[in-house]
């Protein structure tokens, strides 16, 4: 009993770390030059903080491919939205997350 659960407790960790590899727009990877991981570095200097949420997408400006990341800074309730050309890897957008996030 305790082997099942040993294995079952793995299985979700496991699975539990995959998603949070995971981002919206991820199958658009292939299409881009920048990683996810370059891209992330690239947005946190550019507005340093943690990322509350990540996505690749297709948006005008730029290649057209762009990760776009929600970093929350050390003020309570404010958020910065950082876009990142993922062909090039400049910073197309800094500035706080709009009353209608995406």
């Amino acid at each position: 009993m305790k082997k099942l659960i040993v294995a079952t407790g793995a299985a979700c960790l496991s699975a539990f770390i995959l998603s949070a590899q995971a981002y919206t727009g991820e199958e658009l990877a292939k299409d881009a030059k920048v990683t996810i991981e370059q891209a992330r570095a690239i947005a946190l200097k550019a507005h340093p903080g943690k990322i509350a949420d990540e996505e690749l997408e297709k948006e005008n400006g730029g290649s057209g491919l762009r990760y776009s990341f929600d970093i929350k800074g050390d003020k309570p309730g404010k958020t910065q939205e950082v876009g990142v050309d993922a062909l090039t890897g400049k910073v197309l957008e800094n500035k706080p997350e709009g009353a209608h996030p995406d």
